[in-house]
């Protein structure tokens, strides 16, 4: 059945009332994934998204990535330096940049994979990041028992999968980031454009505001989910475009097979 669109604005209040009905009551740890275009019009747009969102949780974290800064090899010439204040990619949201903008929020160092928080467990999220792990900020959410709030995108852009492989133990790909006066490899995962295949093994909450469709999952089922599935069907979560990363990634797979990283999670 077709759902007519909505053409009336979203106030401030509607967005909290949702909110409220995924069960937030000002206690819970978040990392956020948000499309402004979903609601349709949201007044306030990404600011009112961070306000009506740190007033009903404790913590508000999202990726903060800056793709610009991202060398292939470890002779490739540097066009970005990173610095706290970089502007996130585009394509990663306008959310994540009303976060960085924010003089109170904290931002992780990683040159490319940063992510930003904001609240109480704020220093903890961020500084749990590492060049081998940059989705470990995920993990202290994982021990917080924290949750993945996807704001009218799909399971492409939940980040908390991508800490669920690294768990599972899918092999990394090396990349190279400016860091200091040098350049410095890190861990780089595959795509994530088929991730839906596993939004049907794990259950959340779900609400409608506006256009978008807000669902709810704890942090701990998507990535144990995600090894769930990936240790029955290691290449379940790789795409098949000809000319993706995921192309390599699952030749290491099929050469090596998966070599979990338990070590990773400290809430087991």
């Amino acid at each position: 059945m077709l759902r007519l669109l909505r053409k009336s604005p979203v106030d401030a209040a509607e967005l909290d009332d949702g909110l409220a009905e995924l069960g937030l009551d000002g206690s819970q740890h978040l990392i956020v994934h948000a499309s402004l275009r979903a609601f349709g019009h949201l007044e306030g747009g990404a600011r009112a998204v961070v306000d009506g969102l740190t007033g009903r949780a404790a913590t508000v974290a999202a990726p903060a990535f800056t793709y610009n800064t991202l060398l292939r090899h470890a002779t490739s010439p540097v066009h970005a330096h990173f610095h706290r204040d970089l502007r996130v990619s585009r394509d990663i949201g306008r959310v994540p940049q009303e976060l960085v903008e924010r003089r109170d929020a904290l931002r992780s160092f990683h040159p490319t994979l940063s992510f930003v928080a904001l609240g109480t467990e704020a220093r903890r999220v961020t500084e749990a990041q590492t060049l081998a792990s940059p989705y470990q900020p995920i993990g202290a959410l994982y021990d917080l028992n924290g949750f993945a709030l996807l704001m009218g995108v799909d399971f492409g852009s939940n980040t908390t999968v991508h800490f669920g492989e690294h768990v599972a133990g899918m092999p990394l790909l090396t990349r190279y980031v400016p860091l200091g006066d040098g350049v410095a490899p890190t861990a780089f995962p595959n795509c994530s454009a088929d991730f839906d295949r596993l939004e049907p093994h794990v259950r959340g909450r779900s609400v409608r505001v506006g256009n978008a469709e807000l669902r709810l999952y704890r942090v701990r089922d998507l990535v144990d989910a995600t090894v769930r599935l990936l240790t029955q069907d290691p290449e379940a979560l790789l795409c098949t475009y000809p000319s993706c990363r995921c192309r390599e990634v699952r030749q290491m797979v099929r050469q090596g097979g998966l070599r979990p990283r338990l070590e990773a999670l400290t809430a087991r």
